[in-house]
């Protein structure tokens, strides 16, 4: 079976990886399970709260409150993708047997590289964009480690830098990681400190662990496929701002987390032992 990353690709990602976002090269152009309506298909088995879609014409930054509906069925919105002017995910779409097996393929490839540097390989999922023509994806940031690969159309992910309190303030991330949106606030003096990836059929970008992104498509309709994963060094982070925020609660000002585990061990594992006797939620 061919790979689906180049040996070339595979060492690239081991120089950079797990911090210095980059791209890649893919063969997965033309896989039967990413056309329009495979995917038409698969938004239509898949749970209602798997899907998420939105008018396209949305601005960098926005409040998730303020997202207007949208008025189209997600399997309408997908075969329609060149007129409706939208942008959706499928998530989770590892929950389909054959999206799994892609999913793990894809996983597999690279599983040496990144389990030497971050440890085991936990929590495997896969997310599926279709957007119209000049849709954008507001800025955000996202938990897991991630690999975008472009299969159709073209756009450009502006990424900036994880861990820099500028672009992501610590309220941003305890909020997140008690439950809240994953959207941020934007201020137009961000971009020039945002390294723009432009992406083509056959690419693909590497985002480092909450590194703050947002997304604008080119003139066509866009497919692109979302592989993550989870370690333990994103978990030690997540859980370490969860604590933080705990402290807050208290009146302490508590240092906002590193970006390596053993820096977030403390917090982490006293969140986990709280959150185990049923202390907190």
């Amino acid at each position: 079976m061919t790979d689906i990353f180049p040996a070339a690709a595979r060492t690239i990602f081991a120089a950079n990886y797990p911090e210095t976002p980059h791209v890649l090269r893919h063969k997965l152009t033309d896989h039967e399970l990413l056309g329009l309506a495979a995917l038409a298909d698969l938004a239509e088995r898949l749970p209602e709260s798997s899907a998420e879609y939105n008018p396209g014409d949305l601005p960098i930054g926005i409040d998730p409150a303020k997202v207007p509906a949208h008025g189209l069925s997600i399997g309408e919105t997908i075969r329609r993708i060149e007129e409706t002017q939208s942008w959706a995910v499928l998530k989770n779409v590892e929950q389909d047997p054959s999206y799994r097996a892609l999913l793990m393929r894809l996983l597999e490839e690279l599983r040496p590289v990144f389990e030497r540097s971050t440890g085991k390989m936990l929590t495997p999922q896969a997310y599926i964009f279709v957007s119209s023509p000049n849709a954008v994806t507001p800025y955000h940031f996202d938990p897991e480690h991630n690999i975008l690969l472009q299969v159709r159309g073209q756009k450009t992910m502006t990424v900036f830098p994880a861990g820099d309190q500028r672009f992501a303030p610590a309220s941003a991330h305890e909020n997140y990681h008690l439950g809240g949106h994953r959207n941020l606030q934007w201020d137009d003096s961000f971009m020039v400190s945002g390294t723009p990836f432009d992406l083509s059929p056959g690419q693909a970008v590497f985002v480092p662990v909450m590194a703050p992104h947002f997304v604008q498509n080119g003139p066509e309709p866009s497919i692109s496929l979302s592989i993550t994963w989870r370690s333990e060094w994103s978990y030690a982070e997540a859980d370490a701002h969860a604590f933080n925020r705990l402290l807050r609660r208290f009146g302490m000002s508590p240092t906002p987390p590193g970006r390596y585990p053993a820096q977030n061990r403390v917090k982490s594992y006293s969140w986990r032992a709280m959150r185990k006797i049923g202390m907190v939620r």
